[in-house]
């Protein structure tokens, strides 16, 4: 056939081609509203995996109402002096050992973002799935915001770890909190039956997670968590103090003390304590589904250097954010040598110590962990100067990523030893 008469046909391909390519454009606002429908609509929203959970995980606050933790004053600008041997240590992946900063980028990784900080420095820093400025969920890392506002008010003579709860909380005297000390929900050994649970709806933490906004709400929920957990009744499995079972049901009432003490919202209370002292980029914030009630035990959404700068408080940079100890000397010596082993036990992974105040293990080497679910985190070493802070998401129902956290401790590992 001859090219003239070809043409035409070339033509309608190529016109064809461009037209099908226009469908798949979308604008991010039609984006945002098909990835809001895609949520589930009677079950726990935050349970859809892959490219919807790492939409949802840095735009909660398109989804749901939030509440801002204000900062103020001058931005304090952390040094940078990159490491460039950071991202050349390989590390071990289903697909074999990599390079960092390829693993990071690969298919392997869900990796959002990745901070490394040494004396004060950032020294490596990756957002391989999100722009600096945005602020994704922390989820659990949440946990440790509230337990340091517990420590500042320890520190200054406002609040008595030893006390039983209800000296602060009155409301919770006809509940099974009535007797349990303050250290004891710090460390996560209430021996209350409250473990976390997101499938048995009748259960007592999917009740709370619903009051609160973070589980599934219908008619049937309790109107809030003050009211909920003041009438709560659910039995002991073990006595208070012996045994550890994670549960944010005991973060939501370390956030009441807070705001019990301080006569502010938690949100407030860590605004005035800690946001506005630390010369952070931007305002944080807490999603708050229910009564603008901040979700304690894992909602806070902040720019992931802000979270570094938060964790600088536990070493002996803090200077460089703050000209005065937030955290004072004595509660980072009680984080690294003040635990209970006999909490976890049998269950204490090789070089752990303990768990305390809401962190999930300390470790020999001085490194003070906290994860959240789906691969947040954030390690603190007050002995050898570093912070460490990462998010990442679940690629698939499997889960069939190669997890950040244990490429985490491996990276800390390395770095520390070589410190050493």
């Amino acid at each position: 056939m001859p090219r003239l008469l070809l043409l035409p046909i070339y033509l309608a391909i190529s016109l064809c081609a461009m037209a099908t390519e226009a469908k798949k454009e979308i604008s991010s606002a039609d984006y945002a509203r098909l990835q809001i429908e895609s949520l589930p609509k009677e079950d726990i929203w935050w349970t859809k995996s892959g490219e919807t959970m790492l939409w949802s995980f840095k735009n909660l606050h398109t989804i749901f109402p939030t509440v801002t933790v204000h900062r103020e004053g001058q931005v304090k600008l952390l040094e940078r002096e990159t490491n460039n041997h950071i991202g050349a240590i390989r590390v071990p992946t289903k697909a074999g050992t990599m390079e960092l900063s390829s693993f990071l980028d690969s298919d392997e990784s869900t990796a959002i973002s990745l901070l490394v900080l040494h004396k004060g420095k950032v020294v490596y820093e990756r957002y391989p799935r999100m722009k600096p400025h945005e602020k994704p969920v922390h989820w659990s890392v949440t946990k440790i915001m509230v337990s340091s506002l517990v420590g500042i008010l320890e520190a200054e003579g406002k609040i008595d770890t030893e006390q039983t709860i209800e000296h602060y909380i009155p409301e919770l005297a006809d509940s099974d909190f009535q007797g349990i000390k303050i250290i004891n929900i710090l460390d996560m050994a209430t021996g209350l039956n409250c473990p976390e649970e997101y499938i048995d709806k009748s259960a007592c933490y999917y009740v709370y997670s619903a009051a609160i906004g973070d589980g599934y709400w219908d008619e049937r929920s309790p109107n809030n968590p003050y009211e909920y957990v003041s009438k709560l009744r659910v039995g002991s499995f073990a006595e208070q103090g012996a045994q550890y079972d994670y549960s944010g049901i005991n973060t939501f009432v370390l956030g009441w003390l807070v705001e019990k003490v301080m006569g502010l919202q938690l949100h407030e209370a860590v605004s005035q304590m800690i946001w506005s002292k630390i010369g952070v980029e931007a305002d944080a914030s807490f999603f708050a589904p229910r009564f603008g009630v901040p979700v304690m035990h894992g909602g806070l959404l902040a720019r992931p250097i802000d979270l570094a700068k938060f964790g600088l408080l536990f070493t002996p940079s803090y200077q460089t954010v703050s000209e005065t100890p937030i955290i004072n000397k004595d509660h980072i010596e009680k984080l690294l040598n003040g635990g209970r082993p006999e909490l976890l036990g049998k269950y204490l992974p090789q070089g752990a110590k303990h768990n305390i105040y809401q962190w999930d293990m300390v470790f020999e080497d001085g490194t003070l962990y906290k994860g959240g679910w789906a691969g947040q985190g954030i390690m603190v070493n007050p002995v050898h100067d570093y912070v460490f802070v990462w998010n990442s998401y679940f690629k698939d129902k499997d889960e069939s990523e190669t997890k950040l956290t244990p490429i985490m401790f491996f990276l800390a590992k390395n770095l520390l030893k070589e410190n050493k």
